[in-house]
């Protein structure tokens, strides 16, 4: 076990270094960073990772004021500079579902996947939260543990894992009630509903059938909710896979590594041919002017257009170049019509082959587009002509 003192908070985790990426985990409520111990043996001891304990939980440290998502959400983005970590694998259970959500919008430069486990946007309203945290408050959590672990585990688990049962049974009632109750009041408080759908990480989505906390119409919302998210339904495992189906929750793990591999690849062909047509200066510049609100934006380009149908071989890149200009003036969409004419530079396409395009454009898409954007090209070919003398 490691300790450092972040956000006024001293937080216990364990880093185990491997092959990478570094698979993140973040945990449920009532529980510490142990819930993932056979999710990660299950992946083998090469691979890296990351589990730590939630403010006011396992041996981290407890505040007394009540917490938010946002707060819980900057405690890991804090363990994770201070590792100085980076393109790795966020995976989280119910409220760590809701924690790896909100580090998602908070910071997508740093996501490579999620996998989001028995959670939701939002989970249950404030009359069931504040019914809990009165109730811990009263009796104490070692007389609610036995109606917690009801909501976790299914039947069959609990009468044919009877010993790890009362183990997590007692990880429950060991929890202080403080940061207990701290925690639930930020699931109380927190819907992200509006932040959520703007995640654009590769997520694949874990939904326990016998979830006795969160049920599937919630997990499909949340799937729904992110483009190109998988819902993946585990029919007998309850509201914490990683404790009664670990095997089938690394096995999740291991799909979304190789999907966001093929991704990576893109990534850097795209980067490659992005650099050859449009020139390292230009490049360079759009890279400098990323930010939080434009990154995924820019992957996007960079992997669907140059990573993809820019890296094709099936036609020449002049051809594509030509084909280019001719669907920008053709849609009217000028202002790119300056970029790929100095791309031809590289991809071999003459000015005679540009002016042939708007040829084709004036009769199939009209003359005035194609009259506008031959404007542009001439513009931009005596530019470059000039810049080289």
């Amino acid at each position: 076990m490691q300790f450092k003192t972040l956000n006024d908070n001293l937080v216990a985790y364990r880093y185990r270094k491997g092959a990478g990426p570094v698979v993140v985990f973040a945990n449920a409520l009532g529980s510490d960073q142990s819930i993932w111990d056979n999710v990660i043996e299950t992946m083998g001891r090469h691979r890296a990772t990351l589990t730590y304990d939630l403010r006011g939980q396992g041996a981290s440290g407890i505040t007394t004021d009540p917490y938010t998502m946002d707060q819980l959400g900057d405690d890991l983005i804090a363990v994770l500079d201070h590792l100085g970590l980076t393109q790795f694998i966020l995976c989280g259970v119910s409220i760590g579902g809701m924690i790896a959500q909100t580090v998602a919008t908070k910071r997508p430069d740093l996501i490579r996947g999620l996998v989001l486990c028995c959670t939701g946007m939002k989970i249950g309203d404030a009359d069931r939260w504040n019914t809990r945290i009165a109730d811990v408050t009263d009796k104490g959590l070692a007389a609610l543990s036995g109606g917690i672990l009801d909501q976790w585990f299914p039947p069959q688990f609990q009468s044919t894992h009877p010993d790890a049962l009362a183990g997590h049974k007692t990880m429950v009632s060991r929890n202080a009630p403080l940061g207990y109750t701290n925690t639930c009041a930020a699931l109380r408080d927190v819907d992200l509903r509006a932040s959520t759908p703007t995640i654009t990480a590769p997520t694949i989505c874990i939904a326990g059938g016998q979830d006795g906390s969160v049920s599937l119409d919630v997990m499909e919302h949340l799937a729904g909710a992110i483009a190109g998210a998988r819902l993946v339904t585990l029919p007998d495992a309850g509201h914490l896979p990683c404790l009664d189906a670990p095997c089938e929750v690394a096995r999740v793990i291991a799909n979304l590594i190789a999907q966001t591999d093929e991704s990576l690849d893109r990534q850097c062909t795209g980067m490659a041919v992005r650099r050859a047509v449009l020139g390292a200066a230009h490049v360079d510049r759009a890279e400098a002017a990323k930010s939080d609100f434009n990154h995924a934006f820019q992957s996007l380009i960079t992997q669907g257009a140059w990573g993809t149908v820019w890296a094709s071989d099936a036609i020449s890149r002049r051809e594509r170049s030509m084909i280019t200009l001719g669907l920008l003036a053709a849609l009217g969409n000028f202002d790119e019509i300056a970029m790929h004419v100095r791309a031809t530079a590289r991809t071999g396409a003459t000015p005679a082959d540009i002016a042939e395009v708007f040829q084709h454009v004036a009769i199939y898409a009209g003359v005035p587009r194609a009259n506008h954007a031959l404007k542009i090209a001439t513009a931009t070919l005596a530019k470059m002509e000039a810049d080289d003398d």
